[in-house]
């Protein structure tokens, strides 16, 4: 970017920023940084002025500037590299699955919300899928299902085979945003599924209900597809609040 391109946004960035509250330092640098890149005044990639000149705009000791840009390249907004600056991250990926993470870990209903979620979301990708699924994708399918029938007497290889089911269908439909949310979300939907499907009869009622969706898909009834699908999904938080209530 030319030079003079780089100083406009700089002093547009700048003219931004307003003095902070000196009792909430880090969090106001935070909260107005993430404030420049939900308004696009600063976008993905895009440098950060020097921390020298940030700190006189902020009004604050390059300290607690420090803090802030560190918190927020702890979570994946910013990328600082030595020699190259501060910039804000090209991928929000990170910080999304770390608030999911953190919410769902602190909350206590936090894995219930997760999975009400899911049923909203993955109904949705469920019809979407069954526009756009071809051959090839139902041969994934049916092989994953030969795979769930085989591991019904091993819960943590069901458990895999599970996650990578709901995979599948999210890469099916194009909806990259439901893929990299569920992949953000394994670990915690590991841990779901590693206490849910050792209730009896489990992981024959999850095959069934999978077996069902994939016959919504290959008929291509989108319709379908998303019943089965939030069905499914409300029969799986109907068994995680069994065990939670053991």
């Amino acid at each position: 970017m030319p030079r003079a391109a780089r100083e406009k946004q700089k002093t547009v960035i700048q003219s931004k920023i307003r003095p902070i509250n000196k009792a909430l330092i880090c969090e106001e640098i935070v909260d107005q940084i993430m404030a420049l890149i939900a308004s696009g005044d600063l976008a993905p990639g895009q440098q950060l002025p020097p921390e020298r000149e940030l700190s006189k705009t902020f009004g604050a000791s390059r300290s607690s500037l420090r803090e802030a840009l560190r918190c927020l390249s702890i979570v994946g907004v910013l990328t600082a590299r030595v020699g190259d600056g501060t910039s804000v991250a090209l991928d929000g990926g990170k910080f999304l699955g770390k608030i999911l993470e953190w919410r769902v870990i602190t909350e206590k209903h936090g894995i219930e919300d997760l999975m009400e979620v899911r049923i909203a979301l993955e109904s949705v990708t469920a019809a979407k899928a069954a526009r756009r699924v071809n051959r090839d994708d139902l041969d994934k399918f049916d092989a994953i299902l030969a795979k769930m029938k085989k591991a019904l007497d091993d819960p943590k290889k069901f458990t895999e085979l599970d996650i990578e089911f709901h995979f599948t269908i999210a890469a099916v439909s194009h909806n990259f945003l439901i893929h990299d949310l569920v992949l953000m979300i394994r670990g915690q939907l590991q841990k779901v599924l590693a206490r849910v499907l050792r209730l009896p009869n489990a992981r024959p009622s999850t095959l069934k209900e999978h077996m069902a969706i994939v016959e919504a898909l290959r008929r291509g009834d989108s319709d379908a597809a998303a019943q089965v699908m939030s069905r499914h999904l409300e029969a799986a938080l109907n068994r995680y609040r069994k065990t939670a209530d053991h």
